[in-house]
Formats: C-alpha cells, sequence, structure tokens
C-alpha cells in the first residue's frame, strides 16, 4: 500500500492488545483524499475497535497513526474532532430531549468550527444548521424532538452532526444497519452525492449491498488482521473472504 502527498489517514503496524487477546493485529491502512473506503468483516473481528484507535477512543498497544502528515496517537478525540476528523457510532445517539435541529447546533458549539465550546450560536451557526438540515432531508422534522424520530432520520442527524463541522474526513460505523430495503438505498443515494462532492469517507457496514454500492475500495478484517484490501467487485471471487465471511454473510446479506 503507497503512500503519497494525497493520502489523509495513514496507520502502520496498529496493535491493539487486551492481555494475550490482539483485537487489532499490526494493521496497516490508508486512505486518499476524495476515496471512500467500506470495511466488512465478521462480528468480533476488530472492525470498531480499529475505529475507536483511529479517533482517539482507546489507546493505541503499538503502531502509528498519522492523519494530515502529523501522528495523532494519544490525541482526544474532541481534538482530533476540531482537526477536522468526525466519527459516528453503531448506536443512533442524540440528545433526546432536543429536537433535530437542536442537536445540529450542539454539535457546532462543541465542534470543528466552535469558539471554544460556546453554546450560544450565531446567525451563521444556525443558517449553515438550518443548509445542512436541508440537505440531508430533515428540514421536515427539524422542530422535533429526536427521542420521537425514527432509525433513518436518527441515522441521517448522526451524519448531519458529523458533516456541519465541514470535516476532512468522516468515519462511518454501521450507517445502515437495522435499516430497511427502501432505506438503504435512500442512504445510498445520500452517500454517493456526499462522494460525488469529494468527501473522504471511510466505514464499516455489514449490509454487503451497501458496501458494494459505495465503495470505491472494501477491506475485510478478520481476528484483528485485514485479510484483503481490493476492489469491492473482487470480494466474491476471493478464496479466504468467502471461507471466512462472505460465506455467512453473502454479497447481500447483513451480517
Amino acid at each position: 500500500m503507497d503512500s503519497g502527498q494525497d493520502t489523509v489517514l495513514e496507520c502502520r503496524g496498529v496493535v491493539k492488545r487486551y492481555g494475550a487477546l490482539a483485537a487489532v493485529d499490526g494493521v496497516d491502512f490508508n486512505v486518499k483524499v476524495g476515496e471512500c473506503v467500506g470495511i466488512g468483516g465478521p462480528n468480533g473481528a476488530g472492525k470498531t475497535t480499529f475505529f475507536d484507535l483511529i479517533s482517539g477512543l482507546t489507546p493505541v498497544t503499538d503502531g502509528t497513526i498519522t492523519y494530515k502528515g502529523s501522528d495523532i496517537v494519544g490525541t482526544a478525540p474532541h481534538l482530533l474532532c476540531h482537526r477536522g476528523l468526525a466519527r459516528t457510532f453503531q448506536l443512533n445517539s442524540g440528545f433526546d430531549d432536543l429536537s433535530v435541529y437542536e442537536n445540529v447546533l450542539a454539535a457546532q458549539a462543541f465542534g470543528r468550527r466552535s469558539a471554544g465550546g460556546i453554546v450560544l450560536a450565531h446567525k451563521a451557526d444556525h443558517e449553515a444548521a438550518r443548509r445542512i438540515l436541508a440537505d440531508i432531508g430533515l428540514e421536515c422534522i427539524a422542530s422535533e424532538k429526536v427521542a420521537g424520530v425514527s432509525v433513518l432520520a436518527r441515522k441521517k442527524l448522526m451524519v448531519a452532526t458529523a458533516l456541519v463541522n465541514e470535516p476532512d474526513i468522516i468515519l462511518l460505523d454501521e450507517p445502515v444497519g437495522g435499516l430497511t430495503p427502501p432505506e438503504i438505498e435512500e442512504f445510498i443515494a445520500l452517500v454517493q452525492r456526499f462522494k460525488a462532492r469529494g468527501l473522504t469517507l471511510v466505514f464499516i457496514e455489514h449490509v454487503m449491498h451497501f458496501l458494494m454500492a459505495v465503495a470505491d475500495r472494501a477491506m475485510i478484517m478478520h481476528q484483528g488482521q485485514i485479510i484483503y484490501d481490493g476492489s469491492p467487485q473482487g470480494l466474491s471471487t476471493d478464496k479466504t473472504v468467502t471461507e471466512v465471511y462472505l460465506g455467512s454473510a453473502g454479497i447481500g446479506g447483513a451480517d
């Protein structure tokens, strides 16, 4: 895997050990500006732990992680957000007692464009929040409390709270998990629009239809290691991937 001037994220020999268990075991990985990389693999393969290492939520045992040319190992998650590395999670988290619109404002208050965590939003912040909600298709429920919105809306909201801070790269953890087939198609169209704008995306997903539809490159993990890194179209013919993952998940499967 060659790195170059257009590489935004680079991992070399990344390891996370819990006692004798290596949850992530010597991973080499790089992402170029504007690339969309989909990460798959069985449950327990180390995918989310790998995201946690990149985003600063979990300390690295060994190896290096470089973001835009700078070592970020040991950097706090909120500082990485301020530097343009955004992250969403498997759980559809949000401030349930706030409206959809207020959740986006809260993300701005503590995100990349914040003024040191000052919650009072300026006119430009309100305008940016309205723009992002309209762009992602949430303007019709902007005033609704998050506690009462659908799973699809919550997933869109998490993406909106990342996008509003104008990130250089977004890590999406299972963006379409739990969605119906029509909702997955809607999310595919949404991500395709982001790709067309040149946004750099890395996502974890068990829904292979989504991965095949949007990823420029596929990476499959198993037992903390990368067993495939290449074209999504090559997944179905790779013997190792077929044996350890696609035999149970299938190209169109969800898990």
